[in-house]
C-alpha cells in the first residue's frame, strides 16, 4: 500500500470528523475506495456541464452508505476544476417549497455556502463579483494601455460589464438580475458601500418586500419562494459567462422531504423537484448541475416516496435490463450506492490506520489486525451490516484512539472483549426513538 502523506491539518480533520460520524470537509479523496465507477460518472457530468449543458443526479443509499461522502468528494473535485459550488442540507425549515418561505430559506442557505477554489468555505459571492470586475480592469488596462485613474477607464470597464449583463437579460428574471449586477458595479465604481451591500442582499434573497428593493436598487422584484430556482439558473449562466465552468448545486438529506407529514406539502415539494429535474434533463438550463442525496425510502417508497408519483417512477425506476443482468447503469439519473466489498473495506481501514499513525506519530496497525477487526464485525453483526462504511469507520477510529491513549491495552483485548459492541447499521441519528411518533419497518 502506498503511504499517505497529509498535512497535520487535513489528517486531524479526517480523524476528528470520521470519529464523530461526520463527513470531512477536506481530504476525502485520500480515503475514497470502492466508488470508482460512480465517481467517473459524476466527473463526466462535470465535463458536460462545462460544455454548457445541465445535469441532474440522485445519489441514493441507506444511512452510512456514503451519500454525503460522495457529495463532498465531487464538491471538492468541482471546485478544483473551476466550478462554483453551493451545498445545503434539507430540513423542516429548508425545503423546495412551502407556505413559510421554506424554498427561499434553501436558496439563502445555498448562497451563504457559495464556494470556489479560492473560497472553499463559502461566502464567495463578493469574491466572485469583485474578481470578475478586477479581471475586466486588467484586460482593459492591457488592451488600451490606460491606467485605472485615467479618464474614460471606468467607462471602458462598464462597456464590458454591460456586454455580460445583456447576455443574461433574455432569461426569465434576467433583466432584474442584470440591473442588480450593474448596481453593484456602480457601487464599486463610486465607492458606495450602501449600494454594494444592497445589491448583495438582493442577490442573497434577503429583501422581504418589493418596496424595500425598489427604494434601495430601483428594481421591482425580489427573489421569493416561487422564483428562487429561476435565479439559480441565471446565476449558473452568469458565472459561466464570467469565466467559471458552471454552477453545481448539492442538496443532501432529501429524506426530510419524505418525512413531511402532510400529503399536500410533500407533493408540492416533489412537484417542484420534478420541475427542476425536467428543466435540467431537457437542457432548458445551462452550465448547471443538481446533485440530490437521499435514502432508498425517499426514492422507492410507493406510499410517501418519489415512487408514489407515477411521473417520478417512470423517470427514476431502475432499468429492467440492468436488473436482469445483475449490473448497475451509472449514466442514468439515479446512482445507487451498493455495499462495499470486504476487500474495499479492508483497504479503507488500512488507509485510516496509516493516517492515524502518521498524525499521532504512533505505530501503524498491522494489516492482519485490520482483517481481524473486520472479521469480528462480521461475526457480531453479519456481513450485510459490515458493508455500510459509516458505522464501521466510526468504530475503527474509536479503537485506534483507545490504543493510542492506552498503549498497554492490546488490540485483540479491545475488539474481542464482551464490552465491544459495534454500532448497529442503518439507524438514523436524527430520529429520537423515544418520541411519541417514530418510523420503523417490519
Amino acid at each position: 500500500m502506498v503511504k499517505v502523506k497529509l498535512s497535520k491539518k487535513i489528517s486531524t480533520a479526517l480523524i476528528n470528523s470520521l470519529g464523530a460520524g461526520v463527513v470531512p470537509r477536506e481530504g476525502v479523496e485520500h480515503i475514497a475506495v470502492g466508488r470508482e465507477k460512480e465517481l467517473k460518472s459524476l466527473i463526466q457530468n462535470l465535463d458536460d456541464i462545462a460544455e454548457g449543458v445541465a445535469a441532474f443526479r440522485f445519489i441514493i443509499g441507506n444511512y452510512g452508505s456514503g451519500k454525503s461522502f460522495m457529495l463532498q468528494l465531487i464538491r471538492n473535485r468541482a471546485m478544483e476544476e473551476g466550478f462554483v459550488v453551493a451545498d445545503a442540507d434539507l430540513s423542516s425549515e429548508r425545503r423546495l417549497a412551502g407556505s413559510n418561505n421554506e424554498g427561499l430559506a434553501t436558496y439563502r442557505e445555498l448562497m451563504s455556502h457559495l464556494s470556489t477554489k479560492t473560497r472553499p468555505d463559502g461566502g464567495a459571492l463578493v469574491s466572485i463579483l469583485e474578481g470578475w470586475i478586477n479581471k475586466i480592469q486588467q484586460e482593459v488596462a492591457k488592451e488600451t494601455g490606460m491606467r485605472p485613474n485615467d479618464e474614460g477607464f471606468d467607462d471602458k470597464v462598464e462597456e464590458r460589464i454591460r456586454e455580460v449583463v445583456k447576455y443574461i437579460e433574455d432569461l426569465v428574471h434576467g433583466f432584474d438580475f442584470g440591473n442588480v449586477i450593474s448596481a453593484y458595479w456602480r457601487g464599486y465604481r463610486q465607492d458606495d458601500d450602501n449600494l454594494k451591500n444592497a445589491s448583495l442582499r438582493w442577490l442573497r434573497g434577503e429583501f422581504n418586500t418589493k418596496t424595500e428593493a425598489k427604494q434601495a436598487l430601483g428594481v421591482r422584484v425580489i427573489i421569493d419562494d416561487e422564483s428562487w430556482y429561476d435565479y439559480i439558473k441565471i446565476l449558473a449562466k452568469f458565472v459561466a459567462e464570467i469565466g467559471y465552468k458552471g454552477l453545481i448545486i448539492m442538496l443532501d438529506e432529501a429524506v426530510n422531504l419524505y418525512q413531511i407529514p402532510t400529503t399536500i406539502t410533500r407533493e408540492k415539494n416533489y412537484n417542484r423537484l420534478l420541475g427542476i429535474f425536467n428543466d435540467t434533463m431537457q437542457c432548458k438550463a445551462e452550465n448547471l448541475g443538481f446533485l440530490i442525496g437521499g435514502t432508498t425510502k425517499f426514492l422507492e417508497d410507493q406510499n410517501r416516496g418519489l415512487f408514489s408519483d407515477q411521473a417520478w417512477r417512470r423517470r427514476t425506476k431502475e432499468s429492467r435490463f440492468a436488473s436482469q443482468a445483475g449490473v448497475q447503469e451509472f449514466h442514468g439519473p439515479v446512482i445507487r450506492l451498493n455495499p462495499l466489498s470486504e476487500e474495499e473495506i479492508l483497504s479503507l481501514l488500512q488507509r485510516l490506520a496509516e493516517i492515524h499513525a502518521s498524525n499521532y506519530g504512533s505505530k501503524v496497525l498491522a494489516n492482519r489486525e485490520c482483517q481481524e477487526f473486520i472479521q469480528e464485525i462480521v461475526n457480531r453483526l453479519g456481513a450485510d451490516a459490515l458493508l455500510t462504511p459509516g458505522e464501521i469507520v466510526r468504530d475503527f477510529i474509536s479503537v485506534l484512539n483507545i490504543i493510542h491513549q492506552n498503549p498497554n491495552i492490546k488490540f485483540g483485548d479491545i475488539i474481542h472483549g464482551d464490552k465491544f459492541k459495534p454500532t448497529v447499521v442503518g439507524s438514523n441519528p436524527d430520529v429520537n426513538a423515544e418520541n411519541d411518533v417514530a418510523e420503523f419497518s417490519l
